[in-house]
């Protein structure tokens, strides 16, 4: 697989990268076995590297959007290589290619609570259902057959990902004890996930009317995780579909919180989790 040129830095540069790059590479699998993630170079419409996965089983485009990393190369591989690390795939960077990369709409949720959304953005919010969609859906046409074997290939990435969680440390410390009252806390979005509130979704005639919440995970400059519900104050006639008034909360968006309760603590794995409510958000 060719080398590709990196734009923005020096012909030695590159040199140690990809030299760098094969070192990493060395104890791989060969990607005709088992595939490989890709990180594709900047273009014109699109200012970040990203990160892709190649698999070798699907007959169509074999190639499948995971997400962007950053407008750096150094970070972008820095992040790539980091979460990718105890997987069996290499990695390469590419240029991108319109005639591979393409989306051809195949990997779209067409039913559910995830109605309309993309497996990659599903692999980010709710892994869980991506792993129900690869297992437990029952394809009734041939479209559906790829879109489950596209399920399969993201699955395999969220594996991966798990590979490396697993040999992480203990993540992070709680920041109180139930019930104490925190304040001033500065914190970034890592996860965003919508769900309908049951108690308030309600139906008017024959138009439902949906309360939707928004259910963030956050994390201090110190590592310690945090998470807590955003209600919406206003009903959506789409069910997980903000209103347009509402504030869509992004992935790294820093929230300042000036005063909220902890509501309870817990372990997941080697994460200790601090769950708030009562949340008071600066503007």
């Amino acid at each position: 697989m060719a080398n590709p040129l990196i734009p923005g830095i020096t012909a030695t540069e590159q040199d140690l990268l990809y030299q760098k790059l094969n070192a990493y590479n060395r104890q791989k699998t060969s990607f005709k076995e088992v595939g490989a993630y890709l990180v594709v170079l900047p273009r014109a419409d699109h200012p970040r590297y990203s990160l892709w996965i190649y698999s070798p089983l699907p007959e169509r485009q074999s190639i499948f959007y995971i997400f962007d990393l950053d407008e750096d190369i150094h970070e972008a591989l820095r992040i790539s290589s980091t979460l990718c690390y105890y997987s069996s795939r290499p990695l390469f960077l590419v240029e991108y290619n319109a005639k591979r990369m393409q989306n051809r709409g195949d990997d779209i949720i067409s039913f559910g609570k995830y109605h309309g959304h993309y497996l990659h953005e599903i692999l980010q919010v709710d892994p869980g259902y991506l792993t129900w969609i690869a297992f437990k859906f029952t394809p009734r046409i041939p479209k559906q057959e790829r879109f489950a074997q596209i399920a399969r290939i993201y699955h395999s990435v969220y594996i991966d990902i798990l590979q490396r969680k697993a040999q992480q440390p203990s993540i992070g410390r709680y920041l109180g004890k139930e019930g104490e009252k925190v304040e001033n806390l500065v914190l970034t979005i890592f996860s965003v996930r919508l769900e309908d509130d049951p108690y308030k979704t309600q139906v008017k005639g024959t138009t439902p009317y949906f309360y939707v919440r928004q259910i963030l995970k956050l994390k201090d400059a110190s590592g310690n995780l945090v998470t807590f519900r955003i209600s919406s104050r206003t009903a959506s006639r789409h069910s997980c579909q903000l209103p347009a008034m509402e504030h869509a909360y992004r992935i790294d968006e820093t929230v300042h919180i000036a005063s909220a309760r902890i509501a309870n603590t817990y372990t997941i794995g080697k994460n200790k989790w601090t769950r708030l409510n009562y949340v008071k958000i600066r503007q």
